[in-house]
């Protein structure tokens, strides 16, 4: 069974950080890329960065440039996502999802999604 589970969301004041967990299980894992979204009430889902377990590779939206930072550890079959200065309009419900064989931020192309970890920061 396919599985990809969030964890570390929270509330947090503005200017301070978290670090999500996505641990995924039933694929493998070297495979696919492995991607982080966010949906705030309202709003449409929005990708914020990726990162290909095959190659390392790295995007990151510009709303998030230079303050947040993904990484990968395929021993444990976990992505990570460490926000800082996080700001008030981060606040949303972050999602990771896997894609297959290709690194991307189009929400279509992935084939897997986790149930989403809250993330609230309070100005």
């Amino acid at each position: 069974e396919v599985q990809l589970v969030e964890s570390g969301g929270g509330l947090v004041q503005a200017g301070g950080s978290l670090r999500l967990s996505c641990a995924a299980s039933g694929f493998t894992f070297d495979d696919y890329a492995i991607g982080w979204f966010r949906q705030a009430p309202g709003k449409e889902r929005e990708g914020v960065s990726y990162v290909s377990s095959s190659d390392g590779s790295t995007y990151y939206a510009d709303s998030v440039k230079g303050r947040f930072t993904i990484s990968c550890d395929n021993a444990k079959n976990t992505v990570y996502l460490q926000m800082s200065s996080l700001k008030p309009e981060d606040t949303a419900t972050y999602y990771c999802a896997a894609a297959l064989g290709i690194a991307t931020m189009a929400p279509y192309e992935y084939d897997y999604w986790g149930q989403g970890t809250q993330v609230t920061v309070s100005s």
